[in-house]
């Protein structure tokens, strides 16, 4: 008996060895999906299977976020919150140039400085594409999103503006209404651009606009230049990067912005300085930016994750707190999610529907223009 025993006893440890070696070979756990090559919420297994991949990577590292374009500071704060991931903010001054160089420095590197996602100006976004720097992605609300897309998901409008003149009364009493008005004398060392225009969307649009009131085209922009030529010749072009603090401090008075940007500075500043925001009787210029994440994302389900909530009425709407028309604004006027509130502080609906916009071709022409002549024509280095 003890024998027999001892062979049911060595029979059910061998059959027990074979059920877990079973476990551990022939049904072994399925592999980590690669969220780099996801193409879709849906293609990665749905919005939860996203999020929990987003949340594991804890990180997401966006670049050239100033807090008050466009709110971004609370939709940081916000998405942070949301889903427990750290956000990670890289050089929130820097230009569309600056944010694709960032991905070419940093291929190899995961670190801080390596860039999960982008926003730029429409110029760039093809660009980063034909080197290959993007990764495609169409987020689920990606049939309503209104405006330039990319018909693979490389790139997305993410919201739009006018240029406007943004200037402190405190300092500029005779309040300039149109390009020509710069000229004036009376303007000297007061006239600062938003940026170098070498590297800066908003600043080379501002040439670009330039030259169209000043009898160029939208494939003729060597007025613009010459438009700054003259401002500089004359004393009025300051070498400065205007930003709120410079504004706010009187030491770039007159600059030229994004309405969304002048609105929010009117907000903030609540009348200390006073405000005057013009918008220029000779062209109404509407420029727009592009949304986009790195083919070399450290957080690559965290970049997506991130896309999925600007791009969701949650985030849209957080865009508009910050006075942004964004891309999918039709789509919810139309379901009727947007607040009185939200629809006092986008611009009157004809104003952007009536903007000169260029398309990509003629934006990457004159990107290329002004940044091989400006040094040459106009001769100021603005930083």
């Amino acid at each position: 008996m003890r024998s027999n025993r001892f062979i049911l006893q060595h029979v059910s440890l061998l059959a027990l060895a074979a059920v877990l070696l079973s476990a551990c070979s022939g049904a072994a756990a399925p592999a980590a999906k690669d969220w780099s090559t996801v193409k879709s919420a849906a293609d990665g297994g749905g919005m939860d299977a996203l999020i929990a991949a987003a949340k594991a990577e804890g990180e997401l590292n966006v670049i050239a976020l100033p807090d008050d374009w466009c709110n971004y500071g609370e939709m940081m704060k916000t998405f942070s919150e949301k889903y427990g991931i750290k956000v990670n903010s890289i050089n929130p001054e820097a230009g569309s140039a600056d944010e694709v160089q960032a991905i070419r420095d940093n291929k190899e590197n995961k670190g801080p400085q390596a860039p999960d996602v982008i926003d730029v100006g429409p110029a760039y976004g093809p660009l980063a594409k034909d080197e290959g720097l993007l990764a495609p992605y169409k987020v689920t609300t990606w049939d309503s999103i209104s405006g330039l897309k990319d018909p693979d998901g490389y790139f997305y409008t993410d919201y739009n503006g006018v240029l406007v003149f943004e200037i402190n009364l405190d300092v500029v009493k005779d309040v300039p209404q149109d390009w020509k008005d710069l000229l004036d004398p009376k303007y000297k060392g007061q006239i600062a651009l938003a940026g170098d225009p070498r590297a800066s969307n908003q600043a080379a649009q501002t040439v670009y606009a330039a030259a169209l009131a000043n009898g160029g085209s939208l494939d003729n922009i060597q007025p613009g230049l010459e438009f700054f030529k003259e401002l500089n010749a004359k004393g009025n072009l300051l070498p400065l990067i205007a930003n709120t603090g410079s504004i706010a401090k009187g030491e770039t008075p007159i600059t030229f912005q994004w309405n969304y940007l002048a609105l929010a500075n009117a907000e903030s500043f609540n009348g200390n300085p006073p405000l005057e925001i013009v918008y220029p009787k000779s062209v109404n210029w509407g420029g727009f930016y592009l949304q986009a994440i790195s083919v070399y994302a450290p957080h690559p389900a965290a970049a997506r994750l991130w896309q999925e909530f600007l791009y969701s009425d949650e985030g849209h709407t957080i865009w508009m707190k910050g006075y942004c028309a964004p891309a999918r604004l039709g789509d919810m006027l139309q379901r009727g999610v947007v607040s009185d509130d939200l629809k006092s502080k986008l611009p009157d609906p004809a104003i952007i529907n009536s903007a000169v916009v260029p398309n990509a071709d003629q934006l990457k022409a004159a990107r290329e223009l002004i940044k091989t002549q400006w040094d040459s024509v106009v001769g100021l280095d603005i930083k």
